[in-house]
C-alpha cells in the first residue's frame, strides 16, 4: 500500500501545490454540483428540495467524515488516512456519473464527501504542525485563496459542461481532479512523525475531543468561522433556484455571476496571506466579520429599495466573501492553535461544527426564501453578527 512509500521525518515539507490540491478537491466536488441543481431537478423528476439534499448532505458527510478522521489521522498517521479516504472520493465521482435515479445520486454525493474531507482536514492540519500560529494563519490564507479560485471556476465551468453535454460531467471533472491528486500525494506526502508518538487505543484518540472542547477559545473561534461559513453555505443552496425561477437564468449565467462571489473570497484570501501575521488573528477576525456584515446589509438594502436582480444578488455577496476571506484563516488558525497536541482532532472537530451548522441552516433557508427573498440577506445578517460577537468572545484570551 503507498503508506510504504513515505519518509517519517517531520522537517520534510509538504508542497504548497499538493496541501491545496488535497484542500481543493473537495470544495470543487461541491461547487461543480450547485449551477446544476435546477437541471437535476427536471432530470430526475424531483423537488428543488431533494435535489438540495445532495449539497447538505454533502456538508453533512464533510462534518462527520472529519469528525471521524481527525483522530485516526493523529493515531494511525496522516497517509494511510488520506489514501483509503480519498478512494471514497474518486469512487463517489464515478458512481454519480452513472446515477439513474435519484437516491443513487445522493449516494454518490455521501461518498464523495466522505473521501474529500480527509483532504480538506490533512491540508489545514499539516500546514498547523509544520509552521507556527502566525505564520500559519498567513498559509492558511494563500491556501483559501487556493479554494477561493477553485470556488470561482467550478461552478462556471460546471454550468458550461452542462450546457455542453450534461450534468455528467461534473462528476467526471471531480472524479479527475481527485485521482489527479492521489497520485500527487502517492509520491510527496511525508508522515508526520508527531502520529508516531501516539499510544493508546484508538477509543483514546476520540476521547482528545473532550481536551479540545475544554477550551473556550477554541469553540468561540471555531463558531465564528462557522457563522460566516453559513451564510456561504445559505447563498450557494439558494442563489441557483434564484436566478432560475426569479430572473430566468440558466446554469451558464448562475456560473458567470458567481466569479464575483469567489473572486470577492479570493482577494480576501489574498490579503489574509499578505497581512495576517502582521496585523494578529484578532484584528483579522474583527474586520472580516465586519466586512461580510456591510454586505448583507448592502443586499437586503438593495432587495427593499430596487427590483430583483443579477446585481443584487451578487455584488453584495462578493463583499461578504471577502470579508469571510479574511476572518476565516484567523479563525481557524486562533481555534486549532489554542489547544494542545492531536492537530488533526482539533481540526477535525472545527470542519464538524462548521459543515454540520452550515448544512442545517442551508437547508432551513430556502424555506424562509419561500416566505419573502429578503430572508436571504436577513439570514446572512444574523451569522455576520454572530460571528463577531463569537470573535470577540473567543479571541479575549490571545
Amino acid at each position: 500500500m503507498p503508506n510504504s512509500i513515505h519518509s517519517t521525518s517531520a522537517q520534510i515539507k509538504t508542497p504548497v501545490a499538493l496541501l491545496a490540491g488535497m484542500a481543493i478537491a473537495s470544495p470543487v466536488a461541491l461547487n461543480l454540483y450547485a449551477p446544476v441543481m435546477p437541471v437535476l431537478a427536471e432530470q430526475f423528476n424531483t423537488s428543488s428540495f431533494t435535489i438540495q439534499l445532495g449539497f447538505t448532505f454533502y456538508l453533512l458527510t464533510l462534518a462527520i467524515g472529519q469528525l471521524i478522521s481527525g483522530p485516526l489521522a493523529d493515531r494511525y498517521g496522516r497517509r494511510p488516512v488520506f489514501f483509503w479516504g480519498f478512494l471514497l472520493h474518486i469512487v463517489g465521482g464515478l458512481l454519480g456519473a452513472f446515477a439513474f435515479e435519484v437516491w443513487h445520486l445522493l449516494f454518490a454525493r455521501i461518498l464523495q464527501a466522505a473521501g474529500g474531507c480527509t483532504g480538506m482536514l490533512l491540508a489545514r492540519s499539516i500546514i498547523l504542525e509544520q509552521h507556527g500560529k502566525d505564520k500559519a494563519a498567513g498559509m492558511l490564507g494563500y491556501v483559501t485563496m487556493g479554494i477561493a479560485t477553485a470556488q470561482a471556476l467550478a461552478p462556471t465551468i460546471g454550468g458550461y459542461l452542462n450546457l455542453a453535454v450534461g450534468w455528467q460531467s461534473v462528476f467526471w471533472v471531480s472524479m479527475g481532479l481527485g485521482t489527479i491528486v492521489w497520485l500527487g500525494a502517492l509520491f510527496t506526502l511525508p508522515e508526520s512523525s508527531a502520529t508516531k508518538s501516539n499510544t493508546g487505543s484508538l477509543l483514546q484518540s476520540f476521547t482528545r475531543y473532550g481536551t479540545v472542547l475544554s477550551s473556550k477559545n477554541y469553540i468561540f473561534c471555531a463558531l465564528s468561522a462557522t457563522m460566516i461559513a453559513s451564510g456561504f453555505f445559505v447563498f450557494m443552496t439558494s442563489a441557483p433556484f434564484l436566478v432560475s425561477e426569479l430572473l430566468d437564468g440558466n446554469s451558464a449565467d448562475y456560473g458567470n455571476w458567481f466569479l464575483l462571489v469567489a473572486g470577492g473570497f479570493w482577494l480576501g484570501s489574498l490579503t489574509a496571506g499578505k497581512v495576517s501575521a502582521k496585523v494578529g488573528t484578532r484584528k483579522m477576525m474583527l474586520l472580516g466579520n465586519s466586512i461580510s456584515g456591510a454586505g448583507a446589509l448592502l443586499m437586503l438594502v438593495l432587495f427593499m429599495l430596487a427590483p430583483f436582480s443579477f446585481l443584487a444578488l451578487f455584488v453584495p455577496m462578493s463583499l461578504y466573501t471577502y470579508g469571510r476571506g479574511l476572518s476565516q484563516p484567523s479563525a481557524q488558525a486562533t481555534a486549532i492553535s489554542s489547544t494542545t497536541g492531536a492537530v488533526a482532532t482539533a481540526t477535525g472537530m472545527l470542519g464538524f461544527f462548521q459543515l454540520t451548522i452550515g448544512s442545517l441552516i442551508a437547508q432551513l433557508t430556502p424555506l424562509l426564501i419561500e416566505i419573502s427573498v429578503s430572508m436571504l440577506p436577513l439570514v446572512l445578517v444574523c451569522m455576520a453578527v454572530l460571528a463577531t460577537l463569537c470573535a470577540i468572545k473567543g479571541s479575549r484570551g490571545e
